[in-house]
């Protein structure tokens, strides 16, 4: 491209924008061009840089989104012209720019090597030139423009003078290369791992694709610690809160332990402050740690109830009362085990301890904890504790609601499902989830808990309206080989996190594009065929994860710790539930039949073990799905037309298969646009849209979150660790609130995320589809889509650690 000086604007605008039309050409004719050169040029002036140029073209593109998904694409077009010529030096197209994207590939990695970027392994295993001829530089067609620019932001690695390394197919070949260091053959693994990375079928967490091949390898997701009961042993914690933070890691912390506000301590004889102002330094810690330079630091701290300083616990994300007893920059969970929503049904009174009174609480599940708890409550009767309090159960869960709606915490986790159903019973307790709650492994003063995440796109294998289960199959094999490298390759913050991860080896294959594939399948996902779907492409995912790892073990050798688990006891995710009904003395009423083959992975892992302990976990994906241009793990839609705001900046989102139906019946045009705008997204109220369409395209809100809950049950079944699932809850009656979390427990989930309510400034404009929820709240209308801060779905920006 002509540099702006050297011909005019219009003739630079018009040719950003030939360049940048789709092949077909579709939906920008000449007159189309004509009016977006018009409008770029008028926020342009005489002497315009060429990145103000590009800056322009890109917005004005941007701005018709909401009218036009194509213009996602066109603005893609535009972005890559320009990346393109920062990365490669000039302007070129065609065969001259085939070969120069190969060439700079070369270049780049041995550049990365020589500023100690890139691990030399790169350069000294690899045939760069083989690899450079691997690449398939029209993939690049495949990302959206949000995800081209999450990825500039975040993703590409740069040199410390801001000098880009990557580009789009580079930086797949690099996280490729990366995983393969250590296979017998690496030149052949990192191609099969770069084609399933480039074509969207799996993609690795953000904390792989950040580090992966560099010199600095933290690969892994998620971390997992107890804090110990000792001044010396939290202010370790701390060290290491500060060490796996600073790595990209994202911490699920376990205070249970600590004992409580008033108890003694022997060595000065004075009264404990509790756990609430050391929790205030944790967030402190964490608000001071910037993740990689990429994320702000994240953690979620873990309490479970019957904690005498639980009561003040679920205070800490309030935005009144003592500033300095309050978290705002991390995240709360509740740890709750089945005795206390038992007690909750049966209207029966709680007992608050301290730990240091009562230790084996912590280190108890199902019916011995049961068994102890009732033991302590007997003790305090006699006047044997020196601390303890009764309280009315249901008036503690209702305050926990309470502050869940009210701040979005405490999350609700369920300890003995996490236990009961772990595939490590044998290595002692899961004493929390992590930040995203989809991790359930065990940690204690000794290990650090780590995970090891990625997500197939159930999306990308929707083939002719069906799910092919023979290449979901083959993309699963290649993901669990991909995920046991991270174990082997990672760099380790902490000797507690290497000595647990090497032991256990847990991975976590989680899945994104649910809702997607469901469109695509043509199956509404409020729908009881969507709750099959769910458990049967689980169950599918599940056998081949199983599979592929017990065929790994094999290869490679079963994990250390795998004598005494539940799969050398021959049990598998799916013969856990019936244990977990059996340790609560109620009926989870979820199918857990099974339609597959599995005498075959029974056997063999009867005969060769496994090489993880755990599997499966289903994390939010919430910046993976953006860069796979999909939904979201396993949530629906959030809404068809919504600005979506992340640390990238703000981006509209429209849902192009709504689009495509409308279409095809003549009935998208710019009222239709207005009128889907009106209702924020929703077309539940728009009765010139068929009713098959507004089913299909139910959004998050606009789904019973009880419905979700089932299906979340229905795939957890299948799952050795947990789902990350959001309560999208759109009411404001309490009793409702009650019952779905009641409904979460009984249905036997291990845990659940946010809740997500609807803005207090809505209006009422239309009623959904569920009786009962009655007076149902709206976004007011905003003029543009994008005005109004209670429009935008604002990602949380600490949930992306996990995935």
């Amino acid at each position: 491209m002509s540099h702006p000086e050297s011909t005019t604007i219009r003739d630079t605008i018009r040719s950003v924008l030939h360049r940048a039309r789709p092949d077909d050409g579709a939906r920008l004719d000449d007159a189309t061009v004509d009016e977006l050169v018009d409008e770029a040029e008028r926020s342009l002036y005489s002497g315009a840089t060429e990145e103000e140029l590009y800056d322009a073209v890109i917005q004005v593109l941007t701005a018709r989104i909401e009218r036009d998904p194509a213009y996602k694409r066109i603005a893609a077009g535009v972005f890559r012209q320009r990346y393109y010529r920062e990365v490669i030096g000039e302007d070129l197209d065609g065969f001259d720019l085939d070969c120069a994207y190969r060439e700079t590939f070369v270049e780049n990695v041995r550049r990365g090597v020589e500023r100690d970027i890139l691990d030399e392994r790169l350069v000294e295993r690899f045939d760069l030139d083989a690899l450079a001829k691997s690449l398939v530089p029209d993939r690049d067609e495949r990302f959206e423009y949000m995800a081209l620019d999450t990825l500039y932001q975040r993703y590409f690695l740069k040199t410390a003078d801001d000098e880009r390394l990557e580009l789009p197919q580079a930086f797949w070949m690099r996280v490729a290369m990366g995983l393969a260091l250590d296979e017998d053959d690496p030149q052949a693994r990192a191609t099969e791992f770069y084609e399933v990375l480039s074509k969207l079928e799996f993609t690795p967490s953000s904390p792989t694709l950040f580090h992966s091949g560099t010199t600095h390898p933290q690969l892994s997701s998620c971390y997992l610690t107890t804090i110990p009961d000792d001044l010396e042993g939290i202010f370790e914690a701390y060290k290491s809160h500060a060490q796996l933070s600073k790595w990209s890691g994202g911490l699920g912390n376990d205070w249970t332990n600590v004992r409580a506000a008033g108890s003694l301590i022997s060595s000065t004889g004075v009264e404990s402050t509790g756990t609430v102002p050391f929790l205030r330094i944790s967030n402190d810690v964490t608000a001071a740690i910037n993740r990689s330079g990429k994320r702000r630091g994240a953690a979620c701290g873990y309490l479970e109830p019957w904690h005498l300083d639980f009561p003040e616990f679920l205070d800490l994300k309030r935005n009144t009362g003592d500033e300095r007893r309050r978290t705002p920059d991390m995240n709360t969970a509740a740890w709750i085990p089945d005795l206390f929503v038992k007690r909750v049904r049966e209207g029966g009174e709680w007992t608050l301890f301290s730990p240091d009174e009562v230790p084996e609480l912590h280190e108890t599940y199902g019916q011995e904890f049961e068994e102890t708890y009732r033991e302590y409550e007997r003790r305090a009767d006699a006047g044997e504790l020196r601390q303890y309090e009764r309280v009315d159960a249901a008036d503690l869960w209702r305050k926990t609601l309470t502050r869940l709606f009210e701040t979005g915490h405490p999350w609700i986790t369920f300890k003995d499902p996490c236990n009961v159903r772990s595939p490590q019973d044998h290595e002692g307790v899961v004493h929390s989830s992590n930040l995203c709650t989809e991790i359930t492994l065990n940690t204690s003063q000794d290990e650090h808990a780590v995970c090891n995440l990625g997500s197939v796109n159930l999306a990308t294998h929707v083939v002719d309206g069906e799910l092919d289960r023979e290449y979901l199959a083959d993309t699963v094999e290649t993901a669990m080989r991909m995920l046991d490298n991270v174990v082997d390759l990672c760099f380790y913050p902490t000797d507690e996190a290497e000595a647990s991860n090497l032991r256990h080896r847990p991975v976590g294959l989680g899945t994104m594009g649910f809702h997607e594939a469901l469109i695509e399948v043509d199956v509404p996902m409020a729908s009881e065929r969507a709750v099959e779907l769910a458990n049967r492409w689980q169950e599918f995912v599940s056998y081949h994860a199983i599979l592929h790892s017990s065929k790994l073990a094999k290869e490679r050798g079963a994990y250390p710790s795998y004598e005494g688990s539940k799969w050398d006891r021959g049990l598998l995710p799916q013969d856990t539930v019936d244990l977990l009904e059996a340790e609560r003395g109620v009926e989870i009423p979820t199918d857990r039949e099974e339609t597959l083959d599995w005498f075959v992975v029974r056997e063999h892992v009867d005969e060769h073990g496994m090489r993880n302990s755990n599997t499966m976990a289903i994390a939010p994906t919430a910046t993976i799905s953006t860069i796979n241009g999909t939904t979201p793990s396993i949530e629906p839609l959030y809404s068809n037309l919504y600005v979506k705001s992340n640390m990238s900046g703000d981006f509209t989102v429209i849902n192009d298969h709504l689009v495509d139906d409308l279409r095809e019946r003549d009935l998208w045009d710019d009222e239709m646009v207005d009128r889907i705008k009106y209702h924020d997204g929703s077309i539940q109220a728009i009765d010139a849209i068929p009713e098959e369409i507004r089913e299909r395209h139910r959004s998050a809100f606009e789904i019973d979150p009880r419905h979700q809950l089932r299906l979340t049950a229905a795939r957890g079944t299948w799952i050795d660790q947990s789902v990350s699932h959001n309560v999208f809850f759109p009411s404001t009656d309490g009793s409702l609130l009650d019952d779905v979390y009641r409904t979460a427990w009984k249905l036997g989930l291990k845990t659940t995320y946010y809740l997500r309510t609807l803005g207090a400034s809505q209006v009422e404009k239309s009623t959904l589809d569920m009786a009962e929820y009655g007076k149902t709240q709206h976004r007011e209308a905003a003029t543009d889509g994008g005005d109004r801060d209670d429009l935008c779905r604002v990602e949380d920006p600490t949930c992306d650690a996990c995935q």
